[in-house]
């Protein structure tokens, strides 16, 4: 297969976790360029991501770094073979690079856990809602951007609405719900669609309220992005720049785990959390 100079984020993650087989197995890339019989550059191209290979290759690869995990392999076999179009690539010269990243990764999650202090999930906003917070960026995008920007997040939702729908769970502060982005009219619709939202037998919506005292957090939003095994699991933190940070370390994974639980230890429940929502509507 011909080597690419951008490669997808799943084609960099794929790398990255046989560098991580490879460095478990006390392989230098000389190394195991001798065991599979090929050059260091060509280990190093599909280490980075530029090379793509074949499911028998990785299986390969796998064999000869010792790894008998066999659910990881399957795993990881899935994820090879040519780059595939998704419908994030007609926006890759109209958003940043990131977000097509996101969306590709949202395509392949298994499952999903976010949390948030003071904006409502992306996955759950209508269309208005959005539409004020990138009139509100800074410095202030074009109005064709803001449009990119919406459209690209309306079809990132697609995920949440097809056949297998991966599970959601989203901790949302009160903070969130008392901000009126876009005023009384536009949160009202926000709030209400946030509840139908939470009808969806694969959508859980839970509210930390104010008061509670022992809520586990830096301050950052991110969202916890489960692949089909938990070697594979990406998070993926925002910024005020428009980028997005993921991180795939193991210990990075365990941390934010960590935090998830403890914040859905201190949350409401999903019943508890509509009633609340129904009475900040009901506010408005």
């Amino acid at each position: 297969m011909p080597p690419t100079n951008s490669p997808t984020i799943r084609q960099r993650r794929l790398g990255t976790e046989l560098r991580k087989l490879r460095d478990r197995a006390g392989l230098t890339a000389t190394g195991a360029a001798s065991l599979l019989g090929v050059n260091q550059a060509r280990i190093s191209m599909i280490e980075t991501g530029r090379t793509p290979i074949s499911g028998e290759r990785l299986r390969s690869m796998a064999h000869a770094y010792d790894c008998h995990d066999e659910r990881l392999i399957d795993a990881l076999a899935g994820m090879t073979g040519r780059r595939a179009r998704g419908w994030w690539e007609e926006y890759r010269d109209h958003v940043p690079v990131a977000l097509i990243d996101l969306a590709e990764l949202e395509h392949h999650a298994s499952a999903f856990r976010v949390a948030l202090l003071i904006h409502i999930p992306a996955l759950l906003q209508t269309a208005d809602h959005a539409r004020s917070l990138f009139r509100a960026v800074v410095p202030p995008m074009r109005q064709y951007e803001i449009e990119h920007r919406l459209t690209h997040r309306m079809k990132r939702q697609g995920v949440l609405h097809r056949a297998d729908p991966p599970l959601y769970t989203a901790i949302i502060h009160e903070a969130a719900l008392r901000m009126d982005f876009g005023g009384p009219v536009v949160a009202r619709g926000q709030l209400r669609h946030l509840l139908d939202m939470s009808e969806l037998p694969h959508v859980t919506v839970r509210v930390i309220p104010f008061g509670t005292d022992h809520f586990p957090t830096s301050g950052q939003s991110f969202d916890y992005l489960e692949g089909p095994v938990p070697q594979l699991d990406t998070v993926q933190l925002d910024s005020h720049h428009g980028a997005c940070e993921f991180l795939d370390a193991d210990a990075q994974l365990a941390k934010y785990r960590t935090v998830l639980d403890r914040m859905d230890s201190c949350a409401l429940g999903p019943a508890l959390t509509r009633d609340f929502i129904q009475h900040r509507i009901q506010e408005l």
